[in-house]
């Protein structure tokens, strides 16, 4: 019989605000923005439209202020959904925000 798992620490209780501004200036190369007040760690970015071979994009850590831009150019920019996965310092959890350009 399968057992609970007990967590080993609480579920943060505070909300956390998604550190990422995108600028949309020019659609095919979106520059993400880490805005937030700390670095993220291990940030990966995955496209809906990838192949398997470029499936995900390991950015690693990103610092507060630090820009990096996406190319979509082969991309269908009104299909694409870009994923974005990062580990906060503060309490190690992963997080995950998608968005569209």
């Amino acid at each position: 019989m399968p057992h609970p798992i007990e967590p080993t620490q609480p579920p943060p209780t505070a909300a956390y605000g998604v550190p990422w501004a995108i600028s949309r200036t020019d659609r095919t190369h979106p520059v993400v923005l880490n805005a937030g007040p700390e670095p993220v760690d291990f940030v990966k970015v995955m496209r809906s439209d990838a192949s398997p071979a470029h499936l995900v994009d390991l950015w690693g850590q990103v610092l507060p202020a630090e820009t990096i831009e996406l190319c979509l150019c082969d991309s269908d920019l009104d299909d694409v959904v870009v994923t974005i996965a990062w580990f906060r310092q503060t309490d190690g959890l992963e997080y995950v925000w998608r968005f569209v350009v």
